[in-house]
């Protein structure tokens, strides 16, 4: 078995890749989701009968939901946009299939009452799935890091960069801010202090983790967090802080006080020692040089948090009209744009993406992306509430859908995305739980491509098998 130092070196001192190989990414979730809708539509048109039995509805989402991520991150990386685009042209075959079978008029026709048509109102699917997905993602990649087979480029960089891993913290932080109670107009009961105790799961989780990663000896990059420091830290401290100032300000004004959070930290950044403290080695003394990275970049983080209130604070408003919702997407697909020629700005003026700092330019760029990812999950999801309208037909679940919900109740107990999303921080806690075993029996360093594939699928399974049996049976572990 390899050291732990060894395997702390496998993760150390990276660069990250381009941005554009990031975005690629965003692509292949949405292609597959869309697939994974084409083909139960298909199915039925073909005089199939649905739902399916659990085990195949579960094998079903696996196949065309899991198993695409993981591959892409693993024997697939070097060659994604190829399989990107082989996917994107069987899914228009599919789709132009489905429309000719259901053509019921000109296109312009056919096009113009689909614009007008209504849905769900008090549904917003897509912000599920991203919530779903950056979950999986992130369960797929704190284990196949520790692989070969993963590449390097797409690790947490050391102190500047991009890679994929970078992102996924980000749009962890996101995922949370788009549902909190404050983005979706939901009054919180109680007193502030009763919803600052509410952070206090992940207090203990973050407790939990330091005393067994200490206790088991199990590898840490010290210079990810510090020390003694871990992501449910960060996480707990940006809600709390999140939670006050969203007492004191509107919601509508999260935008601009993420924009003054991060700003005012780059001013600090650029104008003290604070920098070189972050960036530079030395002897580590004391809590707070143990732990510099997590205690400071939880400033960036706050920020990151508070654009994703602002988002959610959009995106969740109740709309009716399938008109409506293309131009939420039009609009979040702009202002990634425009956040994207942001980012450009801040490298060339400022400093490079650093996660380990969480500087603006890493709050910009986390942003940007996951209204990107965000967009691509809207167009497909509007494409198979399209397919559905056009093949009169709703029983796809985790969409859209142009008729009453009570239609899909079946087919949402039995989809492995209503799975994730009915206990997102358990199956989070799973992953990471699942992770330190495999470590303990596997030695992923020496492990060949094709065991690292299979270990990392056969992980992956187990994942989602456990929490779609607790979804079957409606069990929801709720942690506060």
């Amino acid at each position: 078995m390899a050291s732990p130092d060894e395997k702390v070196a496998f993760v150390s001192n990276l660069n990250g890749t381009s941005l554009t190989e990031v975005s690629l990414g965003s692509f292949l979730a949405p292609l597959c989701f869309l697939s994974r809708g084409l083909f139960l539509i298909v199915f039925h048109l073909g005089n199939g009968i649905l739902p399916l039995s659990r085990a195949s509805h579960l094998l079903l989402d696996f196949t065309s939901l899991i198993m695409p991520l993981v591959l892409s991150c693993t024997a697939l990386s070097d060659i994604l946009h190829f399989v990107i685009v082989g996917i994107a042209v069987v899914d228009s075959a599919v789709l132009y299939l489905v429309y000719k079978n259901g053509k019921r008029g000109s296109f312009s026709d056919t096009m113009d009452k689909f614009v007008k048509s209504r849905v769900e109102s008090n549904q917003v699917p897509f912000v599920t799935v991203f919530r779903v997905l950056v979950n999986v993602k992130t369960a797929i990649s704190i284990l196949a890091v520790d692989f070969s087979v993963f590449p390097r480029r797409y690790a947490k960089t050391e102190t500047y960069g991009t890679g994929v891993m970078d992102f996924g913290v980000g749009a962890y932080v996101i995922a949370n801010a788009l549902v909190c109670p404050e983005a979706r107009g939901k009054t919180i009961r109680g007193s502030k202090i009763s919803q600052f105790v509410s952070v206090w799961p992940l207090v203990l989780l973050g407790f939990v983790r330091l005393a067994s990663v200490k206790s088991s000896g199990y590898h840490e990059h010290v210079t990810e967090y510090g020390v003694h420091w871990n992501f449910f830290f960060t996480l707990a401290i940006v809600r709390l802080v999140a939670s006050a100032l969203l007492a004191l300000f509107p919601v509508n004004s999260s935008g601009i006080l993420a924009v003054f959070i991060g700003g005012t930290y780059q001013v600090i950044l650029e104008t003290t020692g604070l920098k070189a403290f972050l960036v530079h080695g030395g002897n580590r003394s004391g809590f707070l040089e143990e732990n510099k990275e997590g205690i400071f970049s939880v400033v960036g983080y706050i920020a990151i948090y508070m654009a994703g209130v602002q988002i959610g604070h959009y995106v969740m408003q109740s709309r009716a009209l399938v008109q409506d919702w293309i131009r939420v997407t039009r609009n979040l697909l702009l202002t990634s744009l425009g956040l994207f020629l942001a980012l450009y700005v801040c490298q060339r003026s400022i400093e490079p993406v650093s996660r380990r700092m969480a500087n603006l330019s890493f709050c910009v760029w986390t942003v940007a992306q996951a209204m990107f990812f965000l967009s691509c999950l809207s167009i497909g999801d509007l494409v198979l509430l399209f397919s559905k309208v056009i093949s009169n037909f709703s029983l796809v679940s985790a969409s859209w859908c142009p008729h009453p919900k009570k239609m899909r109740n079946n087919m949402d107990a039995l989809c492995l995305i209503q799975s994730v999303n009915r206990n997102q921080l358990l199956y989070f806690l799973l992953a990471n739980v699942m992770t330190g075993l495999t470590n303990v029996f596997v030695d992923t360093l020496k492990a060949s491509d094709a065991v690292g594939v299979s270990v990392l699928l056969l992980y992956m399974f187990t994942n989602s098998l456990v929490i779609f049996i607790l979804h079957v049976n409606k069990i929801t572990i709720k942690f506060w």
